[in-house]
């Protein structure tokens, strides 16, 4: 994925399924460098944020 794609994602109401590592995960944030983002586990009971980079979000 890259930095303009995961803008949209963020400013779109809809519900967008994007995967980390074969995991659905929300996107938090972009971060400042453009080149890394912010998630965290789509599960309710896992609210355990981590940053990844961009280029290795998919999006299903």
């Amino acid at each position: 994925m890259d930095a303009n794609r995961v803008r949209q994602i963020l400013s779109s109401s809809a519900e967008i399924d994007v995967k980390y590592n074969g995991v659905s995960v929300w996107i938090d944030s972009i971060n400042e460098d453009g080149r890394t983002a912010t998630v965290h586990l789509r599960d309710p009971g896992l609210e355990q944020q981590s940053t990844v980079e961009i280029r290795e979000l998919i999006e299903e």
